[in-house]
């Protein structure tokens, strides 16, 4: 079996030399180290679910997985502490839409629920969850449990500037193979895995790895400006300048907004004096860290 793989290795090699051919390799998962955590590491959780759709406030989870990792101060992944997955059957069937996208069937979720007490030990200590789609994860996270309310979120996809590192995007199967990875996309728990590996390594021409500068981001704060009250005219200036709406139907602000960086948080401000309200104004101005970030509370 060894000579098997050193074969199969050696053939891969001498392909990517001829300079015409890219290998992917597939994921093989770091498995738990049972070693205990080191001095001065923190612990970080990674998160990810498959549900009935894409609406926050009324599709439901199918599926819950998320992987529970040590890391150092600067950023290098130590070690995986374990992992945890586990189905739910929702009020409905699951579409064949869905299926086809997941891989997940009524009979696989029939009779499942996830426990609520088990989700709750398993992210209790972490100092960091960690989704590819915070914005999307978190909404669901909170609503089935309030616990996640209380821990500092980062989003994988959207805080790391990927581009400036010669990605193309921030898609996780992407991101992947770029660094000559492929995976079984779109479960729960591979996506965990796939996004670890991401983290752990370090990003093209640098020493640091995508961890690190996601930590960095995470740490820091914003701050999200409602322009409530914008004359609707300027709709597309706002649009071009970077701000979304909200409806208000999830209880903030009916009104367009921006996140900022505290360093430009005064330019932003007077560009909405200036070009937009055309008068001194009072903003609305929430700071944000990542004990609100991706959530509805700001």
């Amino acid at each position: 079996m060894q000579q098997t793989v050193e074969a199969t290795e050696a053939l891969a090699h001498r392909l990517e030399s001829t300079g015409d051919y890219r290998i992917l390799r597939r994921l093989v998962p770091r498995p738990p180290t049972g070693a205990p955590l080191a001095c001065g590491s923190k612990t970080g959780i990674i998160v990810d679910f498959e549900t009935t759709g894409l609406d926050t406030e009324r599709d439901e989870i199918l599926e819950v997985a998320m992987v529970k990792f040590s890391y150092s101060r600067d950023g290098r992944v130590l070690g995986v502490i374990g992992s945890f997955q586990a189905f739910q059957q929702p009020s409905t069937s699951v579409s064949a839409e869905i299926t086809k996208l997941t891989g997940i069937t009524d009979a696989m979720v029939e009779g499942h629920a996830i426990d609520a007490d088990a989700i709750e030990a398993f992210v209790a200590e972490a100092n960091i969850v960690t989704a590819h789609s915070a914005k999307f994860d978190r909404k669901f996270a909170e609503r089935y449990w309030n616990f996640f309310q209380h821990k500092h979120w980062a989003c994988s996809a959207t805080e790391i500037a990927w581009k400036e590192y010669g990605f193309g995007g921030a898609k996780l199967e992407y991101l992947l193979a770029k660094s000559g990875l492929f995976h079984d996309a779109h479960r729960a728990l591979d996506d965990c895995q796939a996004t670890l590996e991401i983290l752990a390594r370090a990003l093209p021409g640098t020493s640091v790895t995508a961890l690190s500068i996601l930590l960095e981001c995470a740490r820091r704060k914003s701050f999200r400006i409602w322009a409530t009250g914008a004359p609707f005219a300027l709709k597309d200036a706002l649009k071009r300048r970077g701000y979304r709406w909200n409806d208000g139907t999830d209880g903030r602000p009916r009104s367009w907004y921006i996140d900022v960086a505290e360093d430009t948080l005064e330019i932003e401000q007077k560009f909405l004096a200036t070009e937009i309200y055309t008068r001194e104004i009072e903003l609305d101005c929430r700071e944000v860290t990542a004990l609100d970030r991706f959530s509805n509370r700001v």
